[in-house]
């Protein structure tokens, strides 16, 4: 009796990834702050992004197929992997060839698109959001309220609403900013998982470097 439980187990496991490519209810597109993800991450790793001619502030982390609840991950999909030339290509905005691999095999695959065609929508969403310049222009890490951010995301997009957007923290410090997105990129709310936004009011901000 035991090993027919531990299979049933197993199988529900299996069936939390793999899911069939394109059935899912939005995306989510994920910036992460560059400087603040260097000095908590990247610096120990020597990573690319956090060399200072990379002048790296909003890198696009990711387009991620989310369901109103959950998300699917890791799909099954007829469609070939991306080639070195195209995650090259996106390595800029995203901080490096490997995390474009990476959120192609875990995210990118659900989407029922190639993988080219997946990487030029995530582009487009990344464009097509506008980053406040006034956090860009900062020249010494500054604490500040996370509604902040948010807030600045805000006026620089007209016609976002609160709902539309989010901003996490990680020891302190603002990681990312979220903003959900309807198959065809245009703002949508979020779901309730994904609205978790940082209440802190004295998160560190680093400047570019």
């Amino acid at each position: 009796m035991r090993w027919i439980v531990a299979l049933v187990l197993a199988a529900g496991m299996a069936r939390a990834e793999g899911e069939l490519a394109g059935e899912f209810d939005y995306y989510v597109l994920s910036l992460s702050w560059s400087p603040n993800w260097c000095a908590l991450e990247g610096d120990a790793r020597g990573a690319e992004q956090c060399a200072p001619e990379r002048d790296a502030g909003w890198v696009l982390h990711g387009l991620w197929p989310q369901y109103h609840r959950g998300w699917p991950s890791y799909c099954r999909t007829p469609h070939a992997p991306p080639s070195r030339a195209m995650t090259r290509a996106l390595g800029p905005e995203m901080g490096s060839a490997g995390l474009a691999w990476h959120q192609w095999k875990k995210h990118g695959t659900c989407s029922g698109l190639d993988a080219q065609s997946y990487y030029d929508l995530a582009q487009e969403a990344y464009d097509t959001l506008a980053k406040p310049e006034v956090l860009d222009r900062l020249t010494k890490p500054v604490k500040l309220p996370a509604k902040l951010v948010e807030e600045a995301f805000l006026k620089a997009n007209p016609g976002l609403e609160p709902d539309m957007l989010t901003v996490t923290c990680r020891e302190d410090r603002i990681q990312e900013v979220r903003l959900c997105l309807s198959k065809s990129l245009d703002p949508v709310p979020c779901g309730a998982d994904v609205v978790r936004d940082c209440t802190l009011k004295d998160a560190l901000f680093d400047p570019i470097r």
